[in-house]
């Protein structure tokens, strides 16, 4: 075939190619960009301890708050995804950082719970809109055998970004007051602006299935595979084709409904214990009698738990191509939430509690949507990604809410880490028979994965 009408299947150059300096910019990026999306949406965890007292509301008003922000969450996802499609990723990315950036700046000027619900609201646009166009680009640029792994340590910048927040607002709290951390959360995301601008890639899957550029299709696969036989004249090709819209029946139908159930509950479970934790904790924690300080370093190895987590287990999805450590995952989440419970100041209890808390429900967390991925075939993987990620958001909103019905009713510490643990357990259960209906997660090996990734 004359090199001029050459066809090349951009997957299987990425695929079977080496990983490249190009590659770890790319996730690096990735990465820090949900780095600040953690620091920004835990922001108000660790300021509403300090505002309840400034304004003379009680801890239960910023349930509100903390839901209205994981609903802005859901909008930016949905709404910024048809600019991803038309206009591409990068250009979305960008929108989403700069929507956090003003937004988080514009939160130091609230006075009252209802002005600083709507605010949260528009920063959690920002917030929804830039992590899914994260997970597709790191997803995008990974060799199929490091995919899992690429898209877990990606995903380490959320909780690590919460992790450096705690950090740094225990000590920029007391010295400057609670408008620092916004200030801080604010200016560097609009910091990060012309760096994404100049650094971050456009997907290789949107310019091909776009037909756009080859030149630069050309370009962003020399970084990848420097001696590729390509030229402008070359056809680039995708291995999974477009088609048409996909009936949502199809996730229940077909001997599929005990399989989506079971991974819904997962989802919604787990993210809405995971919220729970990050909004609520510093309060509770104080209530436990530790200081401001401790109760938000504490928080912050909560985080730490989750970035151990993640890796450990997307390496041994990777490896084993089982999920039944995911299992036990949530088992030991659920046992060590009602230790929390029961540690009271004790600070080497909840120390270990808080750190395998973390571990285990953030490392799963990041790991279900390649649960997913394997559940479905190929034409209806998005979507049965999608929906269990949507439904798990329902989650997200309800535990910040269940914490406030909590401390309204008064509930003892001991009891009420008992009670939000419950969800966890029956994660475990779910997960359990989830994992006997599918032996293997072949994220690696799935060329479906990457449309998955990419529909999110």
């Amino acid at each position: 075939m004359d090199q001029q009408a050459a066809v090349i299947e951009v997957d299987s150059v990425i695929d079977n190619g080496k990983w490249t300096s190009f590659q770890t910019a790319t996730v690096l990026i990735c990465g820090v960009v949900t780095l600040v999306d953690g620091f920004d949406a835990q922001s108000i965890g660790f300021v509403a301890p300090v505002l309840a007292k400034e304004w003379g509301v009680t801890p239960a008003s910023f349930g509100p708050v903390f839901s209205a922000s994981l609903v802005g969450m859901m909008t930016g996802a949905l709404s910024l995804g048809p600019v991803a499609d038309r206009f591409g990723r990068k250009l979305a990315a960008i929108l989403a950082v700069s929507f956090m950036g003003v937004f988080t700046l514009a939160t130091m000027a609230s006075t009252s719970i209802d002005n600083l619900l709507i605010i949260r609201f528009l920063t959690g646009v920002g917030l929804g809109g830039a992590l899914p166009n994260c997970v597709a680009l790191s997803g995008e640029y990974a060799p199929a055998r490091w995919r899992a792994t690429a898209i877990g340590a990606m995903f380490c910048g959320f909780p690590l970004g919460a992790m450096l927040g705690g950090l740094l607002a225990a000590r920029i709290i007391p010295a400057f007051g609670w408008k620092s951390v916004f200030l801080v959360g604010g200016i560097v995301p609009l910091i990060l602006i012309p760096v994404l601008a100049i650094l971050l890639p456009e997907s290789i899957r949107y310019l091909v299935a776009r037909q756009k550029e080859p030149a630069r299709i050309m370009t962003l696969l020399r970084k990848i595979a420097p001696d590729i036989q390509a030229t402008e004249s070359s056809r680039f090709t995708i291995r999974e084709k477009t088609t048409g819209g996909v009936a949502i029946g199809e996730l229940f139908s077909h001997g599929r409904l005990p399989g989506t159930l079971l991974l819904w509950v997962s989802f919604f479970a787990n993210l809405l214990l995971y919220y729970f934790l990050i909004n609520w904790l510093p309060l509770l924690l104080q209530q436990a009698g530790l200081s401001l300080s401790n109760a938000i370093l504490l928080t912050a190895l909560l985080n730490f738990g989750g970035i151990i987590g993640t890796i450990v287990f997307a390496r041994s999805l990777d490896r084993t191509g089982n999920s039944r450590i995911l299992v036990w995952a949530f088992l030991g989440c659920t046992i060590f939430t009602v230790a929390l419970g029961y540690a009271g100041a004790n600070i080497p209890a909840l120390i270990g509690s808080v750190f395998v808390v973390g571990f285990c429900t953030n490392g799963a967390l990041n790991n279900l949507s390649a649960v997913a991925a394997n559940l479905y075939p190929t034409n209806i993987r998005a979507t049965g990604i999608g929906w269990g990620l949507g439904f798990g958001r329902i989650g997200s909103i309800a535990g910040p809410m269940i914490g406030s019905w909590l401390l309204l009713a008064k509930v003892d510490l001991a009891h009420l880490f008992s009670i939000i643990a419950l969800p966890s357990l029956c994660a475990a259960v779910a997960m359990f028979f989830l994992n006997r209906r599918t032996s293997s997660i072949s994220t690696a090996g799935s060329p479906g994965v990457e449309a998955a990734i990419a529909d999110i």
